[in-house]
């Protein structure tokens, strides 16, 4: 049901280079992009992350209880997802591990302080 997640950066460069190298752990890559915004997607009709430049021209901030949640194929892809997002820099909330009931998640926040999750149910 979601088409695509926008997260706000204050550093284009800084945060192409995270989300190249953390979303390529999915398969994804750049499907559009501009001065303002990159977009990943790892098929035509999957759902996309952006970042973007805000489009009223102020500084992106944080919302406080927001959080995109990133669905791995297993557990092990928790794991190499959450490493990697930690090797590029991110900030801790929470390490992959098994959250009880067969849901395996690891929670961070990107360079930009975006919260994330990535998960596995099942």
């Amino acid at each position: 049901m979601i088409g695509y997640v926008t997260l706000g950066t204050n550093d284009m460069t800084k945060s192409a280079r995270f989300y190249d190298a953390l979303l390529a752990t999915f398969g994804a890559k750049r499907t559009m992009e501009s001065d303002r915004y990159i977009a990943w997607g790892s098929s035509p009709t999957a759902p996309m992350l952006f970042v973007i430049k805000p489009y009223d021209g102020k500084p992106a901030t944080v919302g406080n209880g927001m959080m995109i949640s990133l669905a791995a194929s297993s557990p092990a892809q928790v794991d190499a997802v959450y490493r990697k997002a930690m090797e590029l820099g991110a900030k801790d909330e929470g390490p992959a591990g098994s959250r009880g009931d067969g849901f395996y998640a690891g929670y961070f926040r990107d360079l930009d302080g975006n919260k994330l999750a990535v998960f596995h149910s099942g």
